[in-house]
């Protein structure tokens, strides 16, 4: 036999021996992955891009949100701690008002005039900081800007009708510094009424 027919017949064994191989295993010969296009790979270099991008801006917004609300209630509770200013100056005015001693004094009310221009700068101080009070007057309770100390009867007012403040409240932009402390109205009680009938009556 030639030395050609021996490796034709050797090539041929092989091939027949991968094949049984192959066939055995019940795999198939593995393929060449395809290569990626230039355009896949720029698509996808796009898509990640857009992707990074939206979650900066994402992170852009969240940054910008706590940026804002520690620049507009950083100062919350400095705020709070304020309104005591303005509470023992307006306690001191009353007092002295109706201080029967003081009363006799020339100087009282210059001294009062004082008082008052103090108490103005700093109602105008908090208002320039967006520091607002809250109204009260004729206003129904409302649990979010009030608290309720006591209730008074009256059937001229519709019930849970503010008469009185005993404490001012105040807002910090739009959110609640100190809640208005009040009274409310409410109907009398049938009890009530008729004791006052039997006193008319007599």
């Amino acid at each position: 036999m030639s030395e050609i027919n021996k490796e034709e017949n050797i090539k041929e064994t092989l091939e027949k021996e991968q094949d049984e191989a192959v066939e055995a295993s019940g795999k198939e010969p593995k393929k060449e992955i395809k290569e990626k296009t230039f355009e896949e790979k720029l698509k996808e270099s796009e898509e990640k891009l857009l992707r990074s991008l939206a979650e900066i801006e994402n992170q852009r917004r969240r940054f910008e949100k706590e940026i804002k609300d520690a620049f507009e209630f950083g100062s919350f509770n400095f705020a709070k701690e304020s309104l005591a200013i303005l509470d023992n100056l307006q306690r001191a005015k009353e007092a002295i008002k109706n201080d029967e001693k003081l009363k006799e004094n020339k100087d009282l009310d210059k001294f009062l005039e004082n008082l008052n221009i103090i108490e103005k700068d700093l109602i105008s101080i908090f208002e320039k900081n967006r520091i607002q009070k809250i109204e009260v007057k004729n206003k129904k309770f409302n649990p979010n800007f009030h608290q309720a100390m006591s209730e008074i009867e009256d059937d001229k007012s519709e019930p849970g009708t503010i008469l009185q403040e005993l404490q001012a409240g105040y807002m910090l932009a739009d959110r609640l510094l100190r809640p208005s402390l009040v009274s409310v109205s409410k109907k009398k009680s049938p009890k009530d009424e008729e004791n006052m009938d039997k006193k008319e009556t007599k």
